[in-house]
Parts: structure tokens; C-alpha cells; sequence
């Protein structure tokens, strides 16, 4: 890769109704690699490599992802996004089909944080798809 994450041409401009209030998402997506991006934007590709049960459920994860204002917005939407632990600190997950998990990292340098050293999540408006995994197995 050549230092800028891969951007992401297939999503078109979604709507999220937050606490009644309808908001124009713009998380902007990119991914690790060009081999990533383009198995995630064919559909066809995706259900071959990941199958149709976890391909699905990848396509509600970038659609939540795209659709949020900001990473905060995935905190109300399922998929349990969470961010990583131990050798993975510094990326977040959400859930697909267990055990797997869409992996993930903000796109900020430097990342957004709150004054106890946490990551701000209301503060984070790209993301950079890393894999599909299951890092418990």
C-alpha cells in the first residue's frame, strides 16, 4: 500500500434516524488493501470468498459504518462495536456471524482522545477496514 488507505467507491450516502432525529451519514471508509476493497465492493466475490450468511452481515456492517456521522453513532446500531484489546489495542471490531468479527482502525493521525487518554469515538469520522477475523480461535 502506498501510505493512504484505499477508499471506498461503492457506498452510496445513507440515513441513520438517531433518537428520532435523522442524520446524513459520512464516515468516510477505506480498506488495508486493494485485494480487500475489491472483494468487498462484489457482492459476487464476497459471497464466494465469505460465503452468503457472513457476506450479508459484512454488507450491514459497512452499511452501518457508512451511514454513521461519526464512530459514536455504531454504539445504538447492533453489532456490538468494541474496540480491541492486547496485541490488537488500537482497532475496533463489530460482530458478524460467530465467531468472526469485522476489524477495523481510525483513520486520524493523531487519533482523537479524550482528556483520560481514551479514544473519541465522537471525534472519529474515518476508518480503514482492516479483515475479517476470529482473533479469539
Amino acid at each position: 500500500m502506498n501510505g493512504h488507505p484505499q477508499r471506498d467507491l461503492w457506498y452510496n450516502e445513507l440515513t441513520l434516524s438517531v433518537n428520532g432525529m435523522v442524520r446524513v451519514g459520512h464516515l468516510d471508509i477505506g480498506f488495508e488493501s486493494d485485494k480487500l476493497r475489491d472483494e468487498f465492493n462484489n457482492q459476487k466475490l464476497l459471497i464466494r470468498r465469505r460465503g452468503q450468511r457472513r457476506a450479508k452481515k459484512i454488507r450491514q456492517r459497512l452499511d452501518d459504518l457508512r451511514a454513521a456521522s461519526t464512530l459514536e453513532d455504531m454504539r445504538i446500531l447492533p453489532g456490538r462495536c468494541h474496540e480491541l484489546k492486547g496485541n490488537l489495542k488500537g482497532m475496533l471490531a463489530v460482530d458478524l456471524d460467530h465467531p468472526y468479527r469485522l476489524v477495523f482502525k481510525p483513520a486520524h493521525d493523531p487519533l482523537p482522545r479524550k482528556p483520560d487518554g481514551g479514544l473519541d469515538w465522537k471525534l472519529i469520522t474515518a476508518v480503514v477496514i482492516i479483515d475479517v477475523e476470529d482473533y479469539h480461535g
